[in-house]
């Protein structure tokens, strides 16, 4: 049997206000656009959360249970859920009683800690770890890093954790001449699993749908179903990752992009070799077929698949340099909510609305960043750290 492995990435950061300026240090603490982040958060749900539940629970129960698909949840998304539209969680815990649906663990905060601060990042994993468990009755076995972010330490450091499976990018430099469409195993490693995105197939979807100038659009169930049936006898397991956003979101309902989705799972079924898996379920299945050696770290980010997103120019670097260098002095305070305040201030996105790469060409980044410029991004964040400086100075912590 070849296997198709759906996993979808729920995310939306807490954003900073747009002017946060330097009058505002020492005298305003509270750092979020409230309300930009209410707001999205209520507009997404109605565009891609809500409709898109909706329509994996109906496909489930058409499929009788051979429809699977996962998910990770970034713990800034939940508490966004919990805060702004809990109907979105009540749909997700649906999901999670089918059977059919495996939340995966990630870092609570969406962040970048595994290279500035093992300690807080598997502090993280462990907060994302409890939550998945409060609200979805599972103890996760899949580890997905943020932005699939990867690397063979990073696959050591989560065997040694306990987990069964990790999830990276199929990139072509780390493959060679290899397919990502089978298992593998982490260099070095001995029990962890490794999945790798087929990024053609999951880019098809998530980023060339709606491409009217795309050659083989409009793309239709059974055009794809072809490409995916084409893998019998040259591949064992297909690994389709995407944001979860990618319906009605990025690709709007006018797409056609829910149909699509709607005919898929039956389309895939025409061929009897193939089924739906869960990201646990793939060494049940299948065996993995070598190591891979990723000594360099990889990301799903961009057309280089490397860090370059988050961080290598200067005021990304002195950002992220800065707020890790906060946290043994905020922790010292042992206020939990100074500690979140902090911990929200890691989420990758920061340090994405910085990057200055191909921005005055309109692309990918420019379209996620809520300020003006990476600039602007840069200097409302560093305000926002000065100011948590200045607070930790008035509880007399030495900065």
């Amino acid at each position: 049997m070849v296997s198709v492995c759906f996993y979808f990435q729920v995310h939306q950061p807490f954003r900073l206000k747009k002017h946060y300026s330097f009058f505002d240090i020492g005298v305003n603490h509270f750092y979020e656009d409230e309300e930009a982040n209410r707001q999205i958060c209520l507009k997404v749900s109605d565009k891609c959360y809500i409709p898109t539940n909706e329509l994996l629970l109906s496909l489930i129960d058409r499929c009788e249970g051979r429809f699977k698909v996962s998910f990770s949840l970034s713990g800034l998304v939940i508490d966004q859920f919990e805060k702004y539209n809990p109907y979105v969680l009540e749909l997700f815990q649906q999901l999670a009683k089918t059977g059919c649906v495996e939340f995966i663990n990630e870092t609570y905060y969406h962040s970048l800690s595994f290279l500035y601060s093992k300690q807080e990042f598997k502090q993280q994993v462990l907060l994302h770890k409890k939550k998945i468990k409060e609200l979805f009755g599972q103890t996760p076995k899949t580890f997905r890093n943020t932005e699939l972010i990867y690397n063979n330490e990073i696959g050591k450091f989560i065997e040694d954790m306990g987990y069964a499976n990790i999830l990276a990018e199929g990139a072509d430099h780390i493959l060679g001449w290899r397919s990502p469409n089978f298992l593998y195993k982490p260099v070095n490693c001995y029990k962890i699993n490794l999945l790798l995105k087929n990024y053609k197939l999951s880019d098809d979807i998530a980023f060339r749908f709606s491409n009217r100038s795309w050659e083989e659009w409009p793309l239709t169930a059974e055009r794809y179903s072809q490409w995916i049936h084409s893998n019998a006898g040259h591949g064992e397991l297909i690994n389709l990752f995407m944001d979860y956003e990618t319906f009605g979101e990025h690709q709007w309902t006018d797409t056609g992009i829910f149909d699509f989705m709607a005919a898929l799972p039956e389309a895939i079924f025409k061929h009897p070799d193939f089924q739906f898996i869960l990201p646990k379920e793939a060494c049940k299945y299948h065996a993995p077929v070598g190591q891979i050696d990723i000594p360099y770290v990889t990301s799903w980010a961009d057309v280089e698949r490397d860090l370059t997103a988050w961080v290598g120019n200067p005021m990304q670097d002195s950002a992220i340099e800065k707020v890790y260098s906060l946290e043994k002095k905020v922790k010292q305070t042992k206020d939990e909510n100074l500690i979140n305040v902090w911990r929200k201030l890691l989420g990758s996105d920061h340090f994405y609305y910085m990057c200055t790469k191909w921005f005055s060409d309109g692309d990918v980044h420019k379209y996620f960043n809520p300020h003006e410029s990476p600039y602007d991004a840069y200097i409302v964040y560093m305000n926002v750290l000065n100011d948590l400086t200045e607070t930790l100075k008035e509880r007399g912590i030495k900065v």
